[in-house]
This record gives C-alpha cells, structure tokens and sequence, in this order.
C-alpha cells in the first residue's frame, strides 16, 4: 500500500500527459485555460488545469461519513464535497470518496479541477448598469436532487444575498453581488452546491447581446 501511494506521488511530480490535450498544454501550443477548455479535446487529466491556472484554490464545504454493508462486515468511506475556482471566473465541484479523508479530500479536488468550467459574469441589474463584472448578466435557475435555486443580477455594493453554501460557490466564482432564493431540500450541502453551479454554468451556455 505505501508503495503504491509513493508511485503515485511520484508520478503526479514527473507528470507525463496521457491525452493529446495535455501534450498540447505541456508543449505550450495552448497556452491559457480559455484555449484549453474551447479546444475540441476533453479535459481528462488534472495537472492541465493545475498548470495553467496556478492560483487556483479550494475549499472543502462538506464531510460526511457512510456506511455500507458487504459480506465481510460493515464499511466506513467518507463523502467530501469540495469547490475549487479562482475567484476571477473560473469554478468547479467535486465528490470524492474513501476510507481515509486526506484521500477524499484529495479525490474530491481532482473531480472539482476536472469538472472546471467559466462563469459569465456581468451587470445585469436595472438599478445599476455600470457595465462591471460584479454580478451575473441575467436571471438564472439551477437543479440539483431536491434543491433547487434562483439567481438574479444585483446592484453593485449590495453583497451576496445568498446561504453560507451558495455564497461560498460565488465568492470562488468571483461574483460580488447577487439575489439569491432557494427551496426545497437546502440542508444537503452537495445538492445546494451543487444547484447554485448548475446555475452559474447557464450564465455561459447562454448567448447575450
């Protein structure tokens, strides 16, 4: 077991690209996280979006400890739920599970990085049209399980009118005012979380003019 977890250590410093996206990145043809998430390639591989964005950070929102029942007795994982993003547009989520919670934690963190995509922010307030990016461009709604959450663009100066949960995702995301409702089953962490990014990705799969 420990010379597996140091063959692992190992390769994540001396870190050889397995997909074309990451020999790409590694030859400095793509340059910028833009370039990589709009190429064709998918992102498989970690240590792409930990070189190009270098100060990325991440925060753990939630562990939660599971059980389960196997013929050889009863099993304990633990369930870690962590955002990572840069605070200037980009965001990610991610679940990681294991027996050891450094290891979830560290799951958790590679799924976030893999799952990161960008935020259109904007100022899509009637009350302020000052045409910075402190908000979000128009009203957004995300799902997630149970939970379900409503965005609105807000003017600047008001703050993040949002739970502790979903305001730590747009603080990560880099939004500094918005109107936030939710309902349902608020009390999962992941599911809101969750929700709130799902309402964030809408911002940029939706064309403005």
């Amino acid at each position: 077991m420990r010379k597996e977890a140091e063959r692992k250590m190992a390769e994540e410093e001396n870190w050889i690209p397995r997909t074309r996206l990451g020999l790409l990145v590694q030859s400095g043809e793509i340059k910028s996280i833009e370039e990589a998430l709009r190429s064709r390639y998918p992102l498989k591989e970690y240590q792409i979006v930990e070189t190009l964005l270098p100060d990325l950070s991440e925060e753990v929102l939630d562990i939660n400890m599971v059980q389960r029942m196997t013929d050889s007795g009863r099993r304990v994982k633990f369930r870690v739920c962590v955002i990572v993003g840069n605070r200037d547009g980009y965001l990610g989520i991610g679940l990681g599970k294991d027996a050891l919670v450094r290891n979830s934690i560290t799951k958790a963190i590679r799924a976030a990085e893999l799952d990161l995509t960008y935020i259109e922010r904007g100022c899509g307030s009637w009350e302020c049209g000052c045409n910075e990016k402190h908000s979000i461009p128009f009203k957004v709604t995300g799902k997630s399980g149970g939970v379900e959450i409503t965005l609105k663009p807000a003017p600047k100066g008001l703050g993040l009118a949002a739970g502790d949960i979903s305001k730590k995702v747009l603080e990560f995301a880099g939004i500094k005012d918005i109107w936030a409702k939710s309902k349902g089953a608020t009390r999962t962490t992941f599911n809101l979380a969750l929700a709130t990014y799902d309402a964030l990705k809408k911002t940029a799969s939706m064309k403005t003019f």
